[in-house]
């Protein structure tokens, strides 16, 4: 079956508009929890999505591993990965470029720099210095009005605390695991399952241990620091790169997780692993994201 001349159709499913309605959910859900509404609407979404996939990867893997997908559709499968990836890298360029726009332009006008008189029309004495914590008030009484804010934020904190600074940790883990992958891809191309296994399985690990590391931080940031996403522009961008970022790690994991257990069982050769391969793509991905995280959102900040 997997010639050039056989291009496998498979029948007609309702797993597309089932998950088109759980991402509309969990869109909705997650709107309506940041606005102070219960988290159900956005789980029920989440179980949605998680039986909706779960079902079409299952069906997908059944079907390469009784032979029916052809060349042509396993490189259709490669274009609609690096199509992915592509939208992942351009969703993430947005919430960078934001971080520059707010920091490098905004912060000057508002300061009062090239000409702009914002600081006397909007905020009387607004210093333009980021990170900026807090959230400037509409002027009262002829007075300006400020939103305390925390003193805190997640910058360098210096040689003296490197070792406690929980984004090194997150780095040092991240960019391990990208290399334990890559182990792992090397592995399966010299047809050495068992190290394929391995290598692969400590990858999930470390993809583990990251997100515990990252949810430790956010514990420290919101009790320690009071360091939230109502903590000015700074909180805002601060949690919504790290959090998104976190969720793709989330999803990731899971991927690799779902490659390993496939890997036990005996599913790739050297010559037919693109399910693992898709996976380690994006893993590689996410791992380059995190480097542009720590230097803009951490060590620049």
């Amino acid at each position: 079956m997997s010639t050039e001349s056989n291009y496998y159709v498979p029948e007609q499913s309702r797993l597309p508009i089932m998950a088109a309605t759980g991402m509309g959910v969990m869109a909705y859900g997650a709107g309506s929890w940041v606005q102070g509404s219960s988290a159900m609407v956005f789980l029920a979404g989440a179980l949605i999505m998680a039986f909706t996939l779960y079902t079409w990867f299952s069906t997908v893997i059944k079907e390469n591993m009784a032979g029916m997908n052809s060349d042509q559709l396993k490189r259709s499968y490669v274009w609609g990965m690096g199509w992915f990836i592509f939208s992942e890298v351009m969703f993430f360029a947005c919430f960078f470029g934001a971080l520059f726009y707010v920091r490098v332009l905004v912060l000057p006008w508002l300061g009062g720099e090239g000409g702009f008189s914002s600081n006397t029309l909007l905020w009387e004495g607004f210093e333009p210095a980021w990170p900026l914590m807090t959230t400037p008030d509409m002027v009262a009484n002829g007075e300006a009005a400020q939103f305390k804010g925390p003193d805190q934020n997640m910058s360098f904190p210096g040689w003296d605390k490197l070792f406690t600074w929980l984004p090194l940790w997150n780095t040092v883990v991240l960019m391990t695991s990208s290399v334990t992958v890559h182990m792992a891809h090397t592995a399966l191309k010299n047809h050495n399952r068992t190290k394929f296994n391995a290598w692969l399985g400590l990858t999930v690990l470390l993809g583990a241990f990251f997100l515990v590391l990252q949810v430790e931080e956010y514990i420290h940031a919101y009790q320690h620091m009071g360091l939230t996403l109502e903590s000015g522009i700074y909180g805002t961008t601060f949690f919504m790169l790290t959090g998104f970022h976190g969720a793709h790690v989330t999803m990731g994991t899971i991927m690799l997780l779902i490659q390993f257990l496939r890997g036990l069982k005996g599913h790739f050769t050297h010559d037919d692993s693109f399910g693992f391969e898709a996976a380690s793509w994006y893993w590689h991905f996410v791992d380059v994201v995190w480097v542009g995280l720590f230097i803009f959102v951490y060590v620049l900040a």
